[in-house]
């Protein structure tokens, strides 16, 4: 069954479909005149705690360096150090929220470096790799 719901979040409202599993055994909630609206507080989430207390900082992209258009774990990498690249060529993969991002080449150059491994957590704007 499709449900549709108002939610209201940080005082801006929304209209969503919710598909409900039909359970004769539980009660009807179906409200009388429409939907009724939802409020979701939002709080603050704490920040992560550090992996280790000596952890450098990742380090932010500079020039000739691809940064990380997000913050995610690296799956794949296409590319090694002195392969030619061209503009648009898959470099590497991105994985946040079980979602993939592939980062291409913004230019055509050499890479000169792969600054991440498999399996590396990265920020945003984290260097990547490093472009000749």
């Amino acid at each position: 069954m499709i449900r549709k719901l108002r939610v209201t979040v940080d005082g801006k409202s929304y209209d969503v479909s919710v598909e409900m599993d039909e359970d004769p055994s539980l009660p009807s909630t179906a409200p009388a005149q429409g939907p009724a609206p939802v409020s979701v507080a939002s709080a603050p989430i704490a920040a992560p705690a550090a992996s280790s207390p000596a952890a450098a900082p990742a380090a932010v992209a500079g020039p000739g360096d691809i940064p990380s258009p997000l913050a995610g774990r690296v799956t794949a990498i296409n590319v090694q150090a002195g392969q030619e690249v061209k503009e648009g060529d898959h470099l590497l993969t991105l994985e946040a929220m079980k979602m993939n991002t592939f980062v291409m080449a913004p230019r055509p150059g050499k890479v000169a470096e792969v600054k991440v491994a498999v399996g590396s957590a990265v920020e945003e704007g984290q260097a990547l790799v490093a472009m000749a």
